[in-house]
């Protein structure tokens, strides 16, 4: 055995103890922890009845001021279930130390999707290698210890997160479409009546996923995208975002061959540039190959390159980097599908030239093999008497983003075949290298 080899290991040693109480419940279950990294390059994510699988996601898009003495009750929507779970917390973007002094998980009172209430007897404390408190570095993200919570398919969890002092500006996902609560006075994670959360905000803070364990899924998929995949235009506190309606188009296949779905939606997001929030390229490790049982990806990004400052006039730069997205995805097993930048004609960043290029990026995604499969979702959403603009029965009024009848469309462009091995498409020689950052 190498030293490298032998220091990866021990050095993860310590991430893979569970506090006993717990380690005890779940073996009764027949659950095992397994490791909190992503497979490496090469190895296809694992799927089998005792692996980890992500059943959500909230992409880190910016930061917040912190919220020093108060909770925060983040209602979060699963799209499969599981007998355990964990949860993903992050200080990626923070610059001080995140002190956490708790974190529940729990299951949302039916019925009641823009409340804080938790059904009743359903509130688990969340530990960090046995502790109930624990202190995250500034930029790094952290995954707790199993916990013994039956989690359903299509269900709103709550993870509600304590922060006893200031710790600096607080990692975010600003646009959530689910209204969150925070009780501004003390620890009321452990509370049921939610009584105590009589403020409201729409983002999501310091929790940017939950895995459930012992899922029959088959792995899970990530979709990469800006605000279209982010949800935008969608009905809030409904689960409409295209992934959402994907996932429930999903469980309808049989167990076995059911993936999570995971949303890496970040609105205002750029393929190249970082701006709102950092790059598709750029956050490809912490969005999508850490996370757990990816087997598949889908990407919709590359209008805010097109019509943001500053713009990008270079069709050629959008597809040397999804080559590299495809790349560094084959390397981990991951299969990628590519999806048509949808149509803007009508909203206020509109302009011919601007057009061109958009079908230029999409003539490039049907027709070079970039991606394993593609998803034409501009044209499945187009008007067909004005192919620059969105049919109006999908248009929420901006032009730009869907309404939730927009959204099943995109869902329901996804061919559920491609979500499967990856298959290497054809070197194209016109592509010119990009290195990762």
């Amino acid at each position: 055995m190498s030293r490298a080899i032998m220091f990866r290991r021990l050095w993860r040693l310590p991430r893979l103890l569970v506090p006993l109480a717990t380690a005890l419940l779940l073996t009764a279950t027949g659950a095992t922890a397994e490791a909190r990294s992503a497979p490496g390059p090469g190895a296809p994510a694992r799927t089998r009845a005792g692996a980890w699988t992500g059943t959500w996601e909230a992409a880190a898009s910016g930061t917040a001021p912190a919220l020093p003495g108060a909770s925060v009750r983040n209602v979060v929507h699963t799209s499969v279930g599981g007998r355990a779970a964990r949860v993903r917390l992050s200080n990626r973007l923070g610059t001080a130390p995140l002190r956490l002094g708790s974190v529940t998980l729990a299951l949302q009172r039916p019925g009641e999707p823009g409340s804080p209430r938790a059904r009743a007897g359903s509130v688990r404390a969340v530990t960090f290698a046995g502790a109930r408190s624990v202190t995250v570095p500034a930029g790094r993200d952290l995954v707790s210890d199993p916990v013994a919570l039956r989690v359903p398919a299509g269900a709103n969890l709550l993870v509600s997160v304590h922060t006893p002092a200031d710790s600096g500006p607080a990692t975010y996902h600003r646009s959530a479409l689910q209204t969150n609560f925070i009780a501004p006075l003390g620890d009321r994670t452990a509370e049921e009546s939610g009584a105590a959360y009589t403020v409201a905000v729409d983002s999501w803070y310091y929790v940017t996923g939950v895995d459930v364990l012992g899922a029959p899924a088959a792995g899970s998929v990530v979709a990469l995208g800006d605000s279209i995949t982010d949800g935008t235009g969608s009905s809030p506190d409904a689960n409409h975002r295209w992934p959402d309606l994907l996932a429930a188009r999903l469980r309808g296949l049989p167990a076995h061959r059911r993936p999570g779905v995971l949303n890496a939606g970040i609105s205002g997001n750029r393929l190249l540039l970082d701006g709102r929030g950092p790059s598709a390229l750029t956050r490809l490790d912490a969005d999508v190959f850490s996370r757990a049982g990816v087997r598949a990806m889908i990407v919709l990004e590359g209008v805010n390159d097109i019509k943001g400052t500053p713009e990008q006039t270079d069709p050629c730069a959008l597809e040397d980097a999804y080559r590299l997205v495809v790349r560094r995805a084959h390397a981990r097993g991951i299969t990628v599908v590519g999806g048509t930048i949808t149509p803007y004609g009508g909203h206020a960043a509109y302009t011919p030239a601007r057009e061109a290029v958009r079908q230029a990026v999409n003539a490039a995604i049907r027709t070079h093999r970039i991606f394993d499969a593609v998803a034409d979702l501009d044209a499945a959403v187009r008007d067909p008497a004005h192919p620059d603009r969105i049919l109006p029965a999908y248009d929420p009024g901006d032009h730009l983003h869907f309404n939730d009848a927009g959204m099943s469309a995109l869902a329901d462009t996804i061919d559920l075949r491609s979500l499967s091995a990856p298959r290497t498409p054809a070197p194209d020689h016109r592509a010119r290298p990009l290195s990762p950052r």
